[in-house]
């Protein structure tokens, strides 16, 4: 790590970060939800991913200047996450009034994301810890099976998900447990209901990787 990364992390912004519910704001709270993390000191949070794309959409959401760091991930050679860490106070209260806490991985539940902007939280969450499985069905060749899940290592925000997506889309999905976590899955007319939602204008911030599984099921 150079010098000058260890500045930005440790460094807290300059510019306060404007706390205002909107579209960018809902998204970015979705990627801080799965592959973010708010440090124990009240201060720092920051965001660790593998698609630089994802880091620089973040600091674009919430308009700020600190600098993307990487290091090896370990997994394989020359490959590497990204990440991006900054300290603001009056953001972090926030956070934590809306339910995202410190070592949320398995504690997280109820987040108070108003009605409007619950499409933008999820296609954070999706670009987190979500997933699309599209394959061709075995039975009708001419079709494509399409499934979309939610990965959690708590149920009860899993729950909350599944709760208000039904609430507010009317459409119902299924959870499962595995080894380490749970997932809460869509099949295929849930998930194209669902996806429209989510994916409402092709503007939006979203990881385009992930965003091109499903463009076929978009129109």
């Amino acid at each position: 790590m150079t010098p000058l990364c260890f500045y930005y992390i440790l460094g807290t912004m300059k510019k306060e970060i404007k706390i205002s519910w909107s579209r960018n704001l809902a998204y970015a709270i979705g990627l801080l939800a799965t592959d973010g993390n708010l440090s124990s000191d009240g201060r720092h949070m920051g965001l660790v991913s593998k698609d630089v794309e994802q880091i620089t959409t973040f600091k674009r959401c919430l308009k700020i200047n600190n600098k993307i760091c990487s290091k090896p991930s370990g997994y394989g050679k020359n490959k590497r996450y990204y990440f991006v860490q900054f300290g603001n106070v009056n953001l972090y209260k926030w956070l934590q009034q809306i339910g995202l806490t410190p070592r949320k991985s398995k504690s997280i539940s109820k987040l108070s994301i108003p009605d409007k902007y619950l499409a933008d939280y999820l296609r954070g969450y999706i670009d987190g810890d979500g997933s699309f499985s599209v394959f061709q069905d075995p039975v009708y060749s001419n079709s494509q099976r399409l499934y979309t899940r939610f990965a959690s290592g708590s149920l009860k925000h899993l729950k909350w998900i599944k709760s208000r997506i039904k609430s507010i889309f009317y459409i119902e999905g299924f959870i499962r447990k595995y080894s380490r976590v749970y997932e809460l899955t869509y099949a295929k007319t849930a998930s194209k209901i669902l996806l429209k939602k989510i994916y409402y204008n092709k503007n939006a911030p979203c990881l385009k990787r992930k965003r091109k599984l499903v463009e076929q099921f978009l129109n």
